[in-house]
């Protein structure tokens, strides 16, 4: 069960990830084989791992999606459909947020345009589980955001994902999956334009190959091993506790569970609960892997000390079982969701509350956030003068002198 251990001896340094070299080695030749080879490369890739026969289709197209959405259950489909409006809900909520600006300045006015990226790459993972969830996450947003084409990736898609995928507003599934599918994403192929921008959570052949074709394409974030953080004070139920650090194991043997408590009773009744309710999970096998390779409580002399090693481990995310858990989240710098109270669990934000679950991870925290609409959007700056004042027109040609640039100068001093 979880390795109980002192704040004082917990490293937070320690669950910082980073890609081995064989893994980035292995994607790099894949990458570059797609680069080169187009369509031959990518059906070669396909065809090995058993995810496209020679005559069948890479790309499905919409009306492939439409026949998937007609042969799921009306019970499916109807979930489908309450799942993607309460993500298209919040956010739609996220776009109206932002606003187009225009301010005066000196001869003139500037400001900003609000422009999405025309094709959104969306990866939604199909190994170990099949995630339609992850699907609407992406492509839903996407799609808010304006995007033109949205494109899902999905390795042997099943139709509930091409449901899915419909539901969501996509275009079309690339059918294949790993770091094939995402530098089929990143150059295209004949019949595939490029995507501006690849988004979505995979496996580390796809985390390696999105970190390889940044630069030549957007990426929303690099991720490591899902991860769960649980604050808990007296206040906890240690059943309820160990329910959600279970639904945070059974993602994969390498998904991080992490107590953090003030009552050194709660993680020992936390235990316990574990043990029990482990031996009940399907996943029995993968979840207590996860549990005994990563899982940790770590017992706090405080609150405050608590909330110090929350913001030290920067968690994707952070459920907080304790009173006053919204004056504790006020003091949360560093996390990707926070959920906020003993109801607020952190399954609703996998399963489309709203906020999406695709989320910084591994520390990442600190500096980036999680998917959403934002992801999908450029901020496009604009300057229009009528007339340039002349201490502007002096104070640009000083610079420029003063930077040796004496081509800037004369074009400033054009204007004067």
């Amino acid at each position: 069960m979880l390795r109980i251990t002192a704040a004082s001896e917990f490293d937070a340094d320690s669950l910082a990830h980073s890609l081995d070299s064989e893994t980035l080695q292995q994607a790099q030749a894949i990458v570059d084989s797609v680069r080169r080879g187009g369509e031959v490369s990518i059906r070669s890739y396909a065809e090995k791992f058993k995810e496209r026969t020679p005559d069948q289709p890479l790309l499905l197209g919409r009306e492939q999606l439409d026949a998937a959405l007609l042969r799921i259950s009306d019970d499916d489909s109807d979930l489908l459909h309450r799942v993607s409006g309460r993500i298209e809900k919040f956010a739609s909520a996220q776009l109206n947020s932002l606003s187009e600006l225009s301010t005066e300045v000196p001869g003139g006015r500037a400001g900003h345009t609000i422009e999405p990226i025309q094709h959104a790459g969306c990866y939604a993972p199909g190994g170990r589980y099949s995630l339609p969830s992850t699907v609407m996450m992406t492509a839903v947003t996407a799609r808010v955001a304006g995007c033109n084409r949205v494109t899902v990736a999905s390795p042997n898609p099943s139709d509930i994902v091409l449901a899915t995928a419909a539901v969501s507003g996509a275009d079309a599934v690339l059918a294949i999956g790993g770091a094939h599918a995402v530098a089929a994403m990143a150059y295209g192929f004949t019949g595939f334009e490029k995507c501006d921008l690849i988004a979505g959570p995979g496996n580390r052949y796809v985390t390696a190959a999105k970190k390889i074709v940044h630069g030549d394409c957007g990426i929303d974030m690099i991720a490591g091993p899902s991860e769960l953080v649980l604050v808990a004070d007296e206040s906890a139920d240690p059943a309820t506790v160990a329910a959600d650090l279970l639904g945070q194991a059974e993602h994969d043997v390498d998904a991080r569970p992490f107590l953090i408590t003030t009552s050194a009773d709660v993680a020992e009744k936390v235990n316990q609960q574990l043990a029990v309710q482990v031996a009940e999970l399907p996943s029995c096998e993968t979840a207590t892997a996860s549990i005994q390779n990563n899982g940790a409580a770590v017992v706090c002399d405080s609150m405050d000390q608590a909330i110090d090693v929350c913001n030290a481990i920067a968690p994707e995310h952070l459920e907080l079982h304790v009173d006053d858990a919204s004056e504790v989240a006020s003091r949360i710098r560093n996390a990707g969701c926070i959920f906020i109270g003993h109801q607020s669990a952190e399954v609703f934000g996998d399963y489309g509350v709203g906020p999406n679950h695709t989320l910084p991870t591994s520390g990442t925290a600190r500096f980036s956030a999680g998917l959403n609409v934002f992801t999908f959007l450029r901020v496009r700056t604009w300057l229009e003068l009528d007339q340039a004042p002349s201490d502007l027109v002096a104070d640009t040609a000083r610079l420029a002198e003063l930077e040796g640039l004496f081509g800037h100068q004369r074009s400033a001093l054009r204007r004067g």
